[in-house]
């Protein structure tokens, strides 16, 4: 089977900096995947390399088996990545609907399904449709960044810190939804620091220490002892 994403010997960083260092990971549809690691371990910019946000000084991406090494950011969404960025950076002025629609490339038909499915996938924006975005709470804010990506239709979603800021019961539902995506077939890699939030909806956990990864393996047997060397050190 073919990775939906696959990642060889990938470097990256910003000004000379190596924040990424011979990266090498696959995912594959419908899997979601905890990164995990302290500050600086290069999670963010892991996510930024992938989507082209970042460019890579060594290494090969592809995405759906196609290879999207050096292709611009706008190429690389049409092969099917969605990102949540940090901080969720939704539009303000715009309401929760309009917000939906503008990320859509779909017809009247094709958008409303899909504006639908947000809505049963996060009820507590539907009775909000009409609200400016900047009136919700920071988890409706995020809740409506994550479904703004899905508005694409992407088969991989990649969503970096979505419980910064939450409360946990907010940060659960996030959680909640993360799997479900995955239920519906779109591979998420979910770059977080609250390891126990995003392991409880993850099947795989992948840890990075400065750069590299340290350990790749199933979310519900993720050994303590490289949790803890991952975040404190060796």
């Amino acid at each position: 089977m073919t990775a939906l994403l696959r990642v060889e010997d990938l470097t990256a960083g910003y000004g000379g900096a190596v924040a990424v260092d011979g990266l090498s990971l696959a995912l594959e549809a419908g899997e979601a995947v905890a990164l995990l690691g302290a500050n600086g371990a290069g999670k963010s910019t892991l996510l930024k390399a992938v989507l082209g946000l970042v460019p890579a000084s060594r290494g090969r991406i592809w995405i759906g088996g196609e290879e999207a090494t050096g292709l611009a950011v706008e190429r690389r969404v049409r092969l099917g990545l969605g990102y949540v960025p940090e901080g969720r950076r939704v539009f303000p002025g715009m309401s929760v609907r309009d917000n939906l629609e503008v990320a859509s490339p779909l017809g009247r038909a094709g958008r409303a399904a899909d504006l639908d499915a947000v809505f049963a996938l996060f009820p507590a924006l539907e009775g909000k449709a009409a609200e400016r975005a900047w009136r919700l709470s920071g988890g409706q804010q995020q809740m409506l960044a994550v479904g703004r990506a899905l508005m694409g239709r992407p088969r991989l979603l990649l969503l970096d810190e979505p419980s910064l800021g939450l409360s946990p019961k907010l940060a659960g539902e996030v959680f909640a939804a993360v799997k479900a995506i995955a239920g519906t077939g779109t591979a998420v890699l979910v770059a977080e620091q609250s390891a126990a939030r995003a392991l409880g909806a993850a099947r795989r956990a992948v840890l990075l220490r400065l750069g590299r990864v340290v350990h790749d393996g199933p979310a519900d047997r993720l050994p303590d002892d490289a949790l803890r060397d991952a975040f404190l050190g060796g």
